[in-house]
């Protein structure tokens, strides 16, 4: 189970991930909880791509943040590529 404090550091890190992205990756904004759930479902392509690619960016906040804005940036480009 995920106590009270990992579910806020998910939400925290999967709204700043989904925002980043939406900035990188212009015209995908999804509004706030639209943005924590592109966040942190990029959390999870962001740490899948990069563990196949042999990447390590390291631990912590910052590094968390770091892998779901580039899942969150792909899932983005994916969904601009189904929505033309």
């Amino acid at each position: 189970m995920l106590g009270v404090e990992s579910i806020i550091v998910l939400l925290i890190v999967g709204a700043i991930a989904g925002w980043l992205a939406g900035q990188i990756v212009r015209g995908y904004g999804f509004g706030l909880v639209g943005n924590i759930v592109v966040g942190i479902v990029g959390a999870f392509i962001g740490v899948f791509v990069l563990s196949r690619l042999g990447v390590l960016i390291g631990g912590g906040f910052i590094a968390a943040i770091i892998n779901a804005t580039i899942g969150a940036v792909i899932l983005l480009v994916i969904i601009g590529l189904f929505k033309r």
